[in-house]
């Protein structure tokens, strides 16, 4: 779309900016909130369109601190200093920790004149009384990505993780059935080899890596390959890997899937199918291949938005999931209880400060905030009809980063895009408003829009209305309920021994995805396995499983 397209769109767009420009804003001076926060990929001050949202309403600035750009030592730093920050958003352990030391306010009387948040106060209530020690009832945490469904819901179309292909470039080879690993990459192979650069004749590979996430989410390994053991029905739990009947075994074992994803990303290595700029270059550079049609697998669900647009999946060369008939997919259900990361407010927040940082927590979780999180800007990414339905537009604003009016703060949609990257409740949530989901793929007139061709044969090849109902038919999907558990968290001595062996098992990860050959691979295998010992990874494994069976236990009676 031309920019003078998008002119005319803008003054339309701009009509509505009076429905929340200056609305709720504060008197008196701008004030600067300091955002700890373990989702975010950006470090600095929000920018841009959310960063005028926020400001009309509560006359505040978000300062980002990010430990995935810092480096995780200003979690160190900060915390002995006594301030975290205003806002805190840690993963579960490492809050519960920061509570007991002193670093979380209780603020159990400021919730209670919440108007949102109340409506998850069996959620939040339920994550607070499993904190330890918390004895008299205090509210520290608000769970981040909870939803109004259930704890054993599936509410997905398609889940976290499976192999998704790029339709016309399937479809062009004759939609194979695939069997295996060594069948997809035959598939990827065939498609590299008929299409080896994009439209603009830059390099083309189906597999692009990066490697800024490897540790991160309580996981050792490398990122990329700990998201692909869930094909096969395993999770890594730390230094475990939690197996489909519930049992542990070590993220060493060779029989198990961290062996098997790493051995399949050296294979696609030898056949020329992973991006040479894999294992130095950062996230923000892996998505700009995949929005330059530069890649043809993804893995993730979320990848799609930086390809995926209407247009795409009218004529057919928008990813979709691909069975491989020998996998079984492990997925999360609905995260009710929320995902493991916890909201909260620094010990040290008191007065206006903290009344502005609540009234930004309650509207954080309101229609209206959820709406700005997930769907963007009324005008400019979506329209609402007279029945509160919602209707996508500019659906590449994010991976063209479209230039928004300055009405709406400006420069490009995704620089201005809510850098906390993280939400208090979860876009497969419904919007009371409009009666569907904040995500806009759920929403009615996306599923018309998208019944294309495409969608069409895709649902005659596979049998199956979407991509879970297909996995459900065929019984490959193994859903692990939401449950609330308080882990506990490391000692001294194993959270020497995590940080050794997680740094010992990445570098010989990296250098296992390029080795030239299999004894080479399995030599650095065992090398790293010995490594690994030496440091006291037994200790950790031990640890470990002690520590996952508290969750592997609730999970059980959940689903009872």
């Amino acid at each position: 779309m031309g920019r003078k397209k998008l002119t005319a769109l803008f003054l339309v767009a701009a009509m509505a900016i009076s429905c929340f420009a200056g609305c709720g804003k504060k008197a008196g001076d701008t004030m600067v909130i300091e955002v700890y926060d373990v989702a975010a990929n950006y470090q600095g001050t929000q920018t841009g369109w959310f960063a005028k949202v926020v400001k009309d309403r509560f006359n505040i600035e978000l300062n980002i601190i990010a430990p995935q750009v810092a480096g995780d030592s200003i979690y160190q730093t900060r915390a002995s200093s006594g301030n975290l920050g205003d806002i805190i958003l840690l993963d579960g352990t490492d809050f519960a920790d920061c509570v007991k030391a002193g670093l979380v306010k209780d603020i159990s009387a400021e919730l209670k004149d919440t108007k949102y948040l109340k409506d998850y106060q069996k959620q939040i209530d339920t994550y607070n009384a499993g904190l330890p020690d918390n004895t008299a009832g205090a509210t520290y945490g608000i769970p981040a990505q909870m939803t109004n469904t259930s704890p054993t819901s599936y509410s997905q179309d398609v889940i976290y993780s499976s192999p998704l292909l790029r339709w016309d470039l399937y479809s062009e080879l004759g939609c194979p059935d695939i069997e295996d690993l060594d069948g997809l990459l035959d598939v990827l192979e065939d498609m590299m080899k008929k299409h080896p650069t994009n439209k603009d004749g830059d390099a083309c590979y189906p597999l692009s890596l990066w490697a800024d996430w490897d540790g991160g989410d309580g996981m050792l390994g490398i990122a990329n390959v700990v998201q692909l053991t869930t094909w096969y029905g395993e999770k890594i739990k730390g230094s475990a890997i939690l197996k489909p009947d519930n049992s542990f075994t070590s993220i060493t074992d060779k029989n198990a899937s961290y062996y098997k994803m790493l051995k399949f990303l050296n294979d696609a290595y030898r056949r020329g199918l992973v991006d040479p700029d894999s294992g130095t270059q950062d996230w923000n550079s892996a998505c700009a291949k995949m929005s330059a049609g530069q890649v043809y697998l993804m893995w993730y669900s979320w990848q799609v938005g930086f390809w995926n647009t209407q247009d795409r999946l009218k004529d057919g060369s928008a990813f979709i999931f691909t069975p491989v008939k020998d996998q079984l997919y492990y997925a999360d259900s609905d995260t009710y209880y929320g995902s493991g990361r916890i909201f909260g407010v620094g010990s040290k927040v008191e007065g206006e400060k903290l009344e502005r940082i609540i009234e930004f927590l309650d509207w954080y979780a309101s229609p209206e905030g959820l709406v700005f999180q997930h769907d963007g800007i009324e005008g400019f990414n979506y329209t609402v009809d007279g029945s509160g339905k919602f209707t996508i537009m500019n659906d590449n604003a994010l991976m063209d980063n479209l230039p928004v009016p300055e009405e709406y703060g400006g420069a490009g949609y995704s620089d201005g895009n809510n850098a906390i990257n993280q939400w208090i409740v979860d876009a497969i949530s419904t919007n009371p408003n409009s009666g569907e989901p904040y995500s806009s793929q759920y929403w009615s007139s996306y599923k018309a829009a998208t019944m294309t061709q495409m969608k069409k044969d895709w649902q005659a090849k596979f049998g199956a209305a979407e991509p879970v109902e297909y996995m459900k038919k065929n019984n490959v999907l193994l859903v692990s309920p939401n449950v609330s558990v308080t882990l506990p968290s490391d000692t001294a001595d194993i959270s020497v021994i995590r940080k050794q062996c997680n740094e010992a098992l990445c570098d010989a990860s990296w250098q296992m995805i390029f080795a030239k050959d299999d004894a080479e691979f399995n030599a650095k295998w065992d090398a790293m396995c010995k490594t690994m010992d030496g440091m006291g990874f037994q200790d950790l494994l031990k640890f470990d499983m002690e520590k996952h069976q508290i969750e592997v236990d609730a999970k059980i009676a959940a689903s009872k």
